[in-house]
């Protein structure tokens, strides 16, 4: 082709990967919920744990303390955030201590007596001693600081079962308040806690929630020296992903440069590194487009793999490159080179095909988005990339002196035979004797949050009386009805336990809705408007009181009288909703209460007392450990399937024991190395390594392969080990950088893949075939 052509096909691709990265941005939605890379929970207590990941209050719960001032004005502060908050739809519950009439919609109020266990006891009825009692105490309130307050509530609610049920709905464990509002046991923070309206696992929901909440803070801090810490789920997601990008920032600005200088002085050719880079852009938009078509949305960790997955394609440009020789047609080459290529692409993708029988919808995203891209950066390479290369630009790597001086050297090499049978045997024995555990299923161990950030979410949790994250106790039902009334059952027996001190407190959606049996017992209890009114008239006469004065407290029970139930649908709209939509769940005509546990310092009696009435105390800690290890299990027999897999394909390709030997050998025994290097070290692993061995495995199939392509042609071994030795820098490169991460993740994909690549490519050079020694040893 002639230069101007070989521009315009440049132009073409460039315009074809522009259009496709337009229609993958509109069309392709990211996904944050973890819940996809999750198996299919099979016991009560994993369903529990997927459900409250994303959409449980606790995922979404965000927790402020206000600091830097004198009490009073961090109150004041504390109140307009509050105000400013609870207007904005991003939130739906902000607590911060205060009465919180506001729970207590004016629609809901005449029923107040339905929800208020006032009337539960024989001494509370509504007849004459019982008003004129009540209507002298709020004669004395009317006289005291507390007037403003009361005087509004009193015509309709002479007994204040308003306040009453405000306070109840204070947290179980609500820390002591000061100018109205929480505060710390010191008495130096206010304390706030929110919950978003987005799931904890929607990174841009709880982006958004955190920036108001600091945008809400500056507007009402003024020119107040005061401060703003916040932690919670959303608060660390927020930070991981800061952090993350900051670091993605560096490494890849490190990486670009390097790779660019790499690829120069391999080639010293400037359109070599622009030219590679075509494949590699091609194979990702492939895989994204792949995903958005077959997917409803992908997840973002399926993207973030899927990239460092599909790495192993930027080798497949360099091969091209490498054994591109001047005068000769690019053509020509990429035919010699596509047997082996195509060997390694489909072996490869074979491999993956095996995640669609794990049973996990983010590693199907991860298998299409992965073999479509490694399909489509070989086909690029086979097909238009050698139309952009310049023949006689070329510089063939087989004239390199140094090269030919290297490869010498590395033929003197002693041939490994016993060598290999005891690296094996000492690397098996570390990985299978070394101490400690050989998994890692603690998800808690791998998070990026610095230790002094957990501390102060433990602090502030312990400080506002928040639930236990670990335990919970559950109680299984039919309907609503039926959970509610067996919570109610419950309830004296949890008190004693916190009488013993066995645990701080508890929470259940009882508190907040009684059951309808309760509602109707409490509802018969009160009186007919005739005989409320003669009650009424003869307090009220030894009062202050106007006669009429509570007219509207008459009709309010007369309301509640005839009023059916309240039911969860009710609530719906008021900031109840979401105190009870996190302990009360109903899913396909099965419910489900959950009793929220503070202090727990006696697990046994708990679960003693539960089974005695029909609950269950789980342990989400253990539940997400053992959904752990069954992910992992699945993950584990799709990689033995693609291993077999794997050797099918490469026998059918090679057909010959020996040399499937080469090229299988220096992969499985780099797998075994690589573990026990990590478990020697005393690292756990985990299913971010799994995934970094299959990418090491297909780098090193990558290699032996080609190795193994070169055959007795000294000229096409030396362009091999060009070729190979460029893929190795390059790939060592980028992941020697990730192991330098703080992201635990990013850390261990990092090390385990820079620890195969060197492994590989020594392995590949000690096991591949050298015809010079091997003729010799014949001859001996």
């Amino acid at each position: 082709m002639t230069p101007r052509s070989r521009l315009a096909l440049a132009l073409l691709w460039l315009a074809a990967l522009l259009l496709t990265g337009w229609w993958v941005s509109r069309t392709l939605q990211v996904s944050g919920d973890l819940r996809r890379f999750m198996p299919t929970a099979e016991t009560p207590a994993q369903k529990l744990l997927i459900d409250e990941l994303g959409e449980g209050p606790g995922s979404r719960l965000l927790l402020l303390a206000l600091a830097g001032d004198d009490a009073e004005m961090l109150a004041a502060q504390s109140q307009a955030l509050r105000a400013k908050l609870a207007a904005d739809p991003q939130f739906k519950l902000v607590a911060n201590g205060d009465s919180g009439l506001e729970d207590f919609p004016e629609r809901l109020r005449p029923y107040r007596y339905l929800l208020s266990p006032t009337l539960d006891t024989a001494t509370a009825a509504f007849d004459e001693e019982f008003l004129r009692e009540q209507l002298d105490a709020r004669v004395q309130d009317l006289g005291s600081p507390a007037a403003s307050l009361v005087e509004p509530l009193i015509p309709a609610d002479p007994t204040l079962e308003t306040l009453v049920l405000a306070e109840s709905w204070q947290p179980a464990q609500a820390p002591q308040r000061l100018h109205g509002v929480w505060f710390d046991r010191g008495g130096r923070e206010a304390l706030l806690a929110v919950q978003t309206a987005a799931a904890g696992f929607d990174p841009k929901g709880q982006q958004a929630a955190v920036a108001t909440i600091t945008q809400a803070f500056a507007t009402v801090r003024g020119d107040s020296r005061s401060t703003l810490d916040l932690t919670g789920p959303g608060a660390f997601s927020v930070e991981i992903s800061t952090r993350t990008e900051r670091e993605a920032s560096w490494i890849g600005l490190v990486d670009t440069i390097g790779l660019l200088l790499l690829l120069y002085i391999a080639y010293r050719n400037w359109k070599t590194p622009l030219l590679g880079a075509l494949p590699l852009a091609s194979a990702g938009l492939a895989g994204l487009g792949a995903v958005a078509l077959l997917f409803e949305g992908v997840h973002g960790i399926t993207v973030a793999f899927g990239f460092t997955l599909i790495g192993v394609a930027q080798d497949y440009p360099i091969h091209l490159f490498s054994h591109q020789r001047a005068g000769q047609s690019p053509w020509s080459s990429v035919r010699t080179l596509w047997p082996t290529l195509a060997t390694g692409v489909a072996s490869t993708c074979i491999a993956y095909l095996t995640f669609f029988v794990s049973g996990v919808d983010g590693l199907k995203q991860l298998a299409v988005f992965t073999i479509v891209g490694l399909a489509t950066a070989a086909a690029s390479t086979r097909w238009l990339l050698p139309a952009l290369i310049d023949a006689d630009a070329h510089r063939d790597p087989a004239a390199s002196s140094r090269l030919a001086r290297l490869w010498a050297r590395i033929e003197r090499w002693p041939q490994p035979r016993w060598s290999l049978v005891l690296l094996a045997a000492a690397a098996l024995a570390v990985a299978v004797f070394a101490p400690g555990p050989f998994w890692q299923n603690d998800l808690a161990k791998l998070t990026p949050v610095p230790a002094d950030a957990l501390a102060r979410d433990a602090q502030l949790r312990a400080e506002l009386g928040a639930p236990d994250v670990r335990y919970v106790l559950v109680l299984q039902g039919p309907d609503t009805e039926t959970v509610l009334q067996a919570s109610e059952r419950l309830r004296p027996q949890l008190d004693v336990l916190v009488g013993k001190h066995a645990l701080e407190g508890y929470d259940l959606a009882a508190r907040y809705l009684p059951s309808a049996k309760n509602q109707r017992q409490r509802q018969a209890r009160l009186p007919d408007a005739p005989t409320l009114q003669a009650a009424l008239d003869a307090a009220v006469a030894a009062t202050p009181f106007q006669p009429d004065a509570f007219t509207p407290f008459v009709a309010d029970v007369a309301v509640a009288r005839r009023a059916a139930p309240l039911r969860v649908s009710d609530l719906d709209g008021t900031p109840l909703a979401a105190s009870i939509g996190g302990l009360l769940l109903e899913r396909d005509g099965h419910a489900t209460a959950l009793v929220s546990l503070s202090g727990l310092h006696d697990p046994a009696a708990i679960a003693r007392l539960g089974q005695q009435h029909g609950a269950q105390l789980l342990d989400l800690k253990q539940a997400s450990e053992s959904l752990v290890g069954e992910y992992r299990q699945r993950v584990l027999w799709a990689l033995a399937l693609a291993a077999l897999l794997l050797a099918s394909t490469v026998w059918a390709a090679l057909r010959s024991p020996r040399r499937v030997w080469r090229v299988l050998l220096p992969m499985a025994l780099t797998t075994l190395i690589v573990i026990a290097v990590l478990r020697g070290c005393g690292i756990e692993l985990t299913l971010f390594h799994l995934v970094a061995l299959i990418l090491a495995a297909g780098l090193g199939l990558d290699y032996a392969l080609f190795f193994e392509h070169a055959g007795d042609d000294r000229a096409e071994q030396l362009r091999t080990l060009h070729a190979i030795i460029v893929c190795s820098l390059m790939t060592l490169l980028v992941f020697s950088l990730l192991a330098l991460s703080t992201i635990p993740v990013l850390r261990a994909i990092g090390s385990t893949v820079a620890l195969g690549v060197v492994c590989n490519f020594v392995l590949g050079l000690l096991i591949a075939r050298h015809p010079r020694r091997e003729v010799a040893h014949a001859a001996a």
